[in-house]
């Protein structure tokens, strides 16, 4: 009998702490944009100006992206049903994987989404390769990021180009090989999962909120380690190794890993990484909507920690592979 309770207060105070938090972000990125030259009078410092400069302009030139992303998150949360992605795919798994895989560029959404519908999927009988295959493709294929890498990349289409195939490449990897070695039990959980029903446009503002305040803070945390890496690391330490192509593709695809930015976003930290090689920084946007410190928690919870410890590892060597055989194609 006292057990309800409980869970509504739960739920009633995550609620209210999102509701304190999303001024809280908002306030810690126009401030920063809005206070940079009076905290560089201050400090006097042409380390904390070049620091603000780039921490500003990536945050900045991102957050529209954001916005927009997260928009278009909630609606296909609150009005497309899994049930339609599913009716569209074919039945046999191995031609369900590439299906599934374009259908990100049609479905966009947050990686923070799209692991919950991928759950929904499977418990309504799709073929799990297939739904894992859309897991990794919606945010990583979906016209928002691919314009986003467009602006973040002026002048360099082939980024935008390779970007597209290098995820489109590793999804349907990942989903074949999941075909091969994946078993059912990792994704039982999945099945049993049972999910609240609420009304469309209550779904629509809470999964947009969410998302708007789960990726802006790892935005700020983004921005703000790649004007520190541009800053205080010793520049012959960046030089050294981004000088060493597969110790750079390895560096920042573990990079992105530890950051874990909205694929929206990403884009604008790996144009400002400008020490390292193209292959090095596609590596990065391909790795990062795919697999991050979040993503994993979101898998372990939504799958099981089974299935997130062969997911994880597969996916994110997948997917630098990926990245370097497309770009010793294109770039």
């Amino acid at each position: 009998m006292s057990a309800t309770p409980a869970v509504g207060t739960s739920e009633a105070r995550v609620r209210q702490g999102r509701a304190r938090g999303l001024p809280v972000l908002v306030a810690l990125v126009v401030g920063a944009a809005v206070l940079r030259p009076v905290v560089a009078d201050w400090f006097d410092a042409d380390g904390l100006q070049s620091w603000a400069t780039v921490f500003v302009a990536i945050t900045v030139q991102a957050l529209p992206f954001l916005v927009l992303g997260v928009v278009i998150s909630g609606v296909i949360a609150a009005y497309v049903p899994p049930t339609a992605l599913a009716r569209a795919l074919p039945a046999r798994p191995g031609l369900a994987v590439p299906v599934a895989a374009i259908a990100g560029v049609g479905l966009p959404g947050c990686e923070c989404g799209s692991v919950p519908i991928a759950g929904r999927l499977v418990a309504r009988g799709v073929a799990p390769a297939a739904a894992l295959t859309f897991l990794l493709s919606a945010p990583a294929v979906n016209p928002v990021v691919l314009v986003a890498t467009a602006v973040a990349f002026p002048g360099r289409p082939e980024m935008v180009l390779a970007r597209l195939l290098a995820s489109l490449l590793a999804a349907c990897v990942v989903g074949f090989v999941w075909i091969a070695k994946g078993r059912d039990e990792w994704v039982a959980k999945a099945r049993r999962n049972e999910h609240e029903q609420r009304s469309r446009f209550g779904t629509f503002i809470e999964t947009a909120e969410h998302d708007f305040l789960h990726a802006g803070g790892f935005l700020v945390i983004g921005g703000a380690t790649a004007a520190s890496l541009q800053t205080l690391v010793p520049r012959s330490v960046l030089d050294g190794v981004a000088d060493h192509g597969a110790l750079s593709v390895l560096a920042l695809s573990g990079l992105a890993v530890i950051l874990a930015i909205c694929s929206e976003a990403d884009a604008f930290v790996a144009a400002s990484l400008t020490q390292f090689s193209l292959t090095a920084r596609l590596a990065f946007m391909v790795v990062g909507p795919m697999v991050d410190v979040k993503l994993i928690a979101l898998q372990s919870g939504t799958f099981g920690r089974r299935f997130a410890s062969f997911f994880a590892p597969v996916t994110f060597c997948v997917a630098v592979g990926a990245a370097v055989v497309v770009a010793a194609v294109l770039l």
